[in-house]
C-alpha cells in the first residue's frame, strides 16, 4: 500500500496508544466501535452521493474521509495495513481469472 496510507495508519495507531486531548481520532477511539462504524457508514453514503452528483473534487474528498475512517476501524479491530495488503495482493493475482456465466433454462 502507499506510503501515505501507511503513514496515516501509523499516526492513527499512535493516537490510540498515546491519546491527545482535542484529537478527533482519540475521540473516535474513546467512543468505540459503534461510533467508528457509524462514521464509516456516513462517509460511504457521502462518497455515493458525491459520485452520483458527478463532482470529482467532492468525490475525492469523500473518499479520503472514508479511507481515514476505515483506517481508524482497522486500528480499532487490530487489522494492519499489511493484513489488507496481503489479501489485496492475492486478489490481484486473480485478475483475468473470469468466472464462467451459467446458462439458465428459462423454460423449466
Amino acid at each position: 500500500m502507499s506510503d501515505v496510507i501507511k503513514g496515516l495508519y501509523e499516526v492513527i495507531e499512535n493516537r490510540k496508544e498515546n491519546p491527545q486531548e482535542g484529537s478527533y481520532t482519540c475521540y473516535l477511539f474513546e467512543k468505540g466501535t459503534d461510533k467508528i462504524l457509524k462514521k464509516v457508514g456516513e462517509e460511504a453514503a457521502e462518497v455515493i452521493i458525491a459520485a452520483k452528483n458527478g463532482e470529482k473534487v467532492d468525490t475525492v474528498n469523500e473518499i479520503c474521509d472514508l479511507t481515514y475512517h476505515v483506517l481508524v476501524l482497522m486500528a480499532q479491530e487490530g487489522i494492519s495495513v499489511e493484513d489488507v495488503s496481503a489479501v489485496l495482493e492475492e486478489r490481484r493475482k486473480k485478475i483475468g481469472n473470469l468466472k464462467k456465466f451459467h446458462k439458465t433454462d428459462r423454460n423449466s
